[in-house]
């Protein structure tokens, strides 16, 4: 379970948190270097398309890595997910069945479930070796820009267009993995992540992206029709960023009579769902969280809390398509 990112992280680098961290932050960065500089990474029988960031938490890889698989999909290329499901017991690999629970193979394999066969993979190369044996055309490796194991033959830097890339500073003084400039070195594309439709990443964070580099915006647009327009909200989520989803159910037009944030991947219980509905109640308002969320309710309590669906959008789908297609070695 992930607490959410310290607010010194999102602060001036010269924030005496950051300052003490930063000779750990400066191993952790070399360990890193090293670790992907001395790889000697597995091909794997079909082609490799990642989704990583430089930063650590939630940027929207899962919703980008599950509009890449519709987007292959609609275009005849059968792909298959490759997750290594954060918050799961299943080391893998093991393919992702109906009947799996996200204790198993944690919340983001089985969101993404819905969209593309997944498997689960601590070992990457070896998850990649059985999702071609069962017929993938391709690979959409979820959250493995930093992982050498495996070669890529495309790669997709997601950078969130809000926050950038924090303080400046690499892990634990800051967000950062690895610096943005080994991290873009090894990216294809750079996608933005926005909060809306017409929205444009600072133009300072861009001039921070390689100039030749391919560049794409994408945001996730929310389905507000599953919600009752004529009841206020009360919202909830267990994410990276809950503000971020309460701010979008604002944005949206939804009142906020209440809202509670959880850590990352939070295993709801019963006594936080009894919690939250007797809340929800006292405002009169609906109850209301992620998809993701969603998925480590209770069971018995999920027809009581309402969901408000999301599917991330790209910019420019043509310009990607004809990116990805010399990877995938076929035209789209």
């Amino acid at each position: 379970m992930m607490l959410s990112p310290p607010a010194f992280w999102s602060q001036d680098g010269a924030s005496p948190l950051a300052r003490l961290l930063s000779p750990a932050g400066r191993i952790y960065g070399a360990i890193v270097a090293r670790r992907i500089e001395a790889a000697r990474p597995a091909r794997a029988a079909v082609p490799v398309v990642c989704i990583g960031n430089v930063t650590l938490g939630g940027v929207g890889k899962t919703p980008f890595a599950a509009l890449l698989a519709n987007l292959l999909t609609r275009h005849g290329v059968l792909a298959h997910i490759l997750t290594r499901g954060y918050g799961g017991t299943e080391k893998g690999p093991v393919f992702v069945s109906p009947e799996a629970t996200f204790r198993q193979v944690g919340d983001e394999a089985l969101l993404l479930a819905r969209h593309a066969p997944v498997w689960v993979a601590s070992d990457r190369p070896a998850g990649a070796a059985e999702a071609a044996r069962n017929g993938a055309d391709a690979i959409l490796m979820d959250d493995g820009h930093q992982n050498p194991s495996l070669h890529k033959d495309f790669s997709f830097a997601l950078i969130d267009a809000e926050t950038g890339f924090g303080n400046g500073r690499i892990f634990p003084a800051g967000p950062l993995r690895e610096s943005p400039e080994a991290s873009l070195a090894r990216a294809d594309a750079a996608v933005f992540v926005t909060r809306g439709s017409g929205e444009a990443a600072p133009a300072d964070l861009r001039r921070r992206v390689p100039a030749a580099l391919p560049k794409f915006t994408a945001w996730l647009e929310p389905d507000s029709s599953a919600l009752d327009r004529d009841k206020a909200v009360f919202a909830f989520a267990g994410i990276a960023r809950p503000e971020r989803f309460f701010d979008m159910l604002r944005r949206q037009g939804f009142a906020l009579e209440g809202t509670r944030a959880f850590p990352d991947h939070h295993p709801f219980a019963e006594s936080d769902m009894q919690d939250l509905l007797k809340r929800a109640a006292e405002h009169g308002a609906q109850l209301v969280t992620t998809e993701k969320d969603a998925v480590r309710l209770p069971a018995e309590m999920r027809a009581q809390i309402r969901t408000l669906p999301v599917t991330m959008r790209v910019s420019d789908e043509a310009q990607l398509l004809s990116l990805l297609a010399p990877a995938l070695g076929r035209p789209l």
